[in-house]
């Protein structure tokens, strides 16, 4: 973007994460003189990535290794990844005090070759993501990346319909038309294919509560690419805005997890204790007792962080079927299991928030039905996005990553042919170690979805010899069962909220939207009691004068759990203004 012409870029990557910086990191190593511009919706670099986190090394380690030479010797570079896991723990736990480590097990399952030995973690890093994230941006920008945060996009654009190519194939076309999602009505089985995107419309800013402008309104511009990469995490709004736009589709619906994470501080003696480079995943109470229920996928995390901190959350599948279950819940539940409580109990929770992960694998990749591409023309589709986390690992970090790699490699083939970029990508993808991973675990989540943890997790051991099931929905899930575990005392939202430091300008429009209020009064309430009151982790719906509202927008944590569990598929997110939403520091 020379001379600060903000317009115009050769480049324009949507989204400051991993994927996205990756994807600027290795293209200046590639192509130094390339014009690239990173749009981030955060006041700052960081601000909006949460995770575990566990990154796996070699992809983190590939792409410095040939951009940013002697890395490894900086201070900072040091410090984000200090952490690396020698203390690797598989639990169950069995009610409020019963825990067995079943790591053993998962030992076994890689010596036998099965799907679940992928879930070991010992010689990982153990990462702040929203401090992994800034460190990634200041070597962007180091290498001549503009960064620009604080810039929030609400569409892509397409050019005109181009008539010309109407029903044209690629070479790779044949590979992916099996399968498709037939319930996916916006795609006709031929489709007319646009010729490329010519950039992407930011969202403008200065209106008030009711969409007029005040004295200091600022229409959003528009950025104009040659490439567009979207890189913005899980359900991000261009890209779904784009899949529908170019027609593409997923073999099966995309499935969510909602997580929920409290950074807290605990004594030097918790804190040695359970001792540095630990990481533990559990498995069973609160969220799944065999027989007995609830009956959920998912489970609850403890990271070692630095100086006496621990990282405590519950990653529960949005499956769910109980009309009153809160995720908050169920990481107090987690907190009081014993085995969590004795390092914990005491401590200060200093920092928290909440966010969805894709869950649905393989299948659920959202793919051009005509050509296969992961995109189309001249966008990619990146990490988290395009739904690049291994279930059988429950990583995705060193997935999106390389993907921003590969994403790179494309473009500088495709720089002078832009519109086969998104076929050369997904040719590069489909070679890589994501798409072996992803075609290992390509049923696992499925045949949970499906059966349900005590059938589906035994039955996905077969993996790739299942059949690809039909599945409904995350928002279909829902029924009238209750949670049997939730406590008599609500969860301290308010609290939540504050530790997560959440902030959007106050008289702006709402950017979550109720599509039909009547389904509320008439359906949601009486049936269910309005479930989304119940699980928004940062408490933005409320009943006002009988009528359910996003009433706290300024709340929001940019979660989206609330568009992709309204059982009736009623509301609809969309991005505030630039610099909005939580301000993590160190999730």
């Amino acid at each position: 973007m020379s001379n600060k012409n903000y317009n115009k870029a050769k480049v324009l990557i949507v989204g400051a994460g991993p994927a996205g910086l990756a994807t600027a990191i290795q293209l200046k190593a590639l192509r130094p003189e390339t014009e690239i511009c990173v749009i981030e919706k955060g006041a700052e670099l960081g601000n909006h990535n949460l995770s575990g986190a566990v990154l796996e090394a070699e992809p983190l380690h590939t792409l410095l290794n040939s951009a940013v030479p002697g890395w490894q010797e900086n201070a900072e570079a040091k410090e984000v990844l200090a952490s690396k896991i020698n203390k690797d723990n598989i639990m169950f736990f069995l009610g409020r005090k019963i825990s067995f480590n079943i790591f053993f097990a998962v030992r076994l399952a890689k010596m036998l070759r099965l799907g679940f030995g992928q879930m070991l973690h010992n010689g990982d890093y153990s990462v702040s993501i929203s401090r992994f994230t800034k460190w990634l941006g200041r070597l962007a920008k180091g290498l001549g990346v503009e960064v620009l945060t604080g810039f929030a996009a609400e569409d892509i654009i397409l050019a005109p319909l181009d008539g010309s190519n109407v029903g044209q194939k690629a070479s790779i076309s044949e590979k992916h038309l099996t399968g498709r999602d037939e319930s996916n009505s916006m795609a006709p089985a031929v489709l007319l294919r646009r010729s490329e995107a010519m950039g992407v419309k930011l969202v403008d800013q200065g209106l008030d509560k009711d969409g007029n402008r005040q004295p200091n309104f600022v229409e959003g511009e528009t950025i104009n690419a040659s490439f567009v990469v979207l890189a913005e995490g899980c359900d991000g709004l261009l890209t779904e805005k784009f899949i529908e736009k170019a027609g593409l589709r997923r073999q099966s619906p995309q499935l969510y997890s909602v997580g929920v994470k409290e950074l807290i501080k605990v004594s030097g003696e918790q804190y040695n204790k359970f001792s540095c480079g630990r990481v533990v995943h559990a498995m069973g109470f609160p969220l799944w007792t065999p027989v007995l229920g609830p009956g959920m996928f998912g489970g609850g995390i403890v990271y070692a962080g630095v100086k006496e901190h621990l990282s405590v959350g519950i990653i529960v599948g949005a499956d769910w079927k109980y009309c009153d279950f809160n995720p908050q819940d169920a990481l107090s539940n987690f907190k009081e299991h014993r085995f969590v409580k004795q390092f914990i109990e005491g401590g200060t929770v200093v920092e928290a928030g909440a966010k969805m992960i894709p869950e649905g694998g393989y299948h659920a990749i959202p793919r051009d039905p005509e050509t296969g591409t992961i995109g189309k023309g001249n966008v990619l589709i990146l990490g988290d996005s395009a739904g690049f986390v291994n279930m059988l690992k429950i990583k995705g970090l060193h997935n999106a990553i390389d993907s921003g790699m590969q994403a790179a490699k494309a473009i500088t083939e495709t720089f002078d042919n832009r519109e086969m970029a998104a076929l050369r990508y997904t040719e590069l993808i489909d070679k890589s170690n994501i798409a072996r991973e992803m075609k290992s675990a390509m049923n696992f989540r499925q045949a949970i979805a499906k059966f349900g943890p005590l059938q589906g997790m035994p039955l996905s051991v077969f993996g790739r010899l299942l059949p690809k099931f039909k599945i409904e929905k995350d928002y279909e899930a829902m029924t009238t069962a209750r949670y049997r575990l939730r406590g008599s005392r609500e969860f301290d939202k308010d609290t939540f909220t504050a530790t997560a430091a959440t902030e959007h300008r106050e008289e702006q429009p709402s950017h979550l939207t109720i599509l039909d209020s009547a389904i509320c009064k008439t359906k949601c309430t009486p049936q269910l009691n309005s479930p989304c009151i119940t699980f928004c982790p940062a408490g933005v719906y409320e009943t006002i004068h009988d009528e359910v509202k996003p009433a706290n927008p300024s709340n929001c944590l940019h979660c989206k759990s609330c568009q992709r569990k309204c059982p009736f598929d009623n509301i609809r997110w969309t991005v505030p203004e630039g610099g909005g939403g939580p301000r993590y520091k160190r999730m």
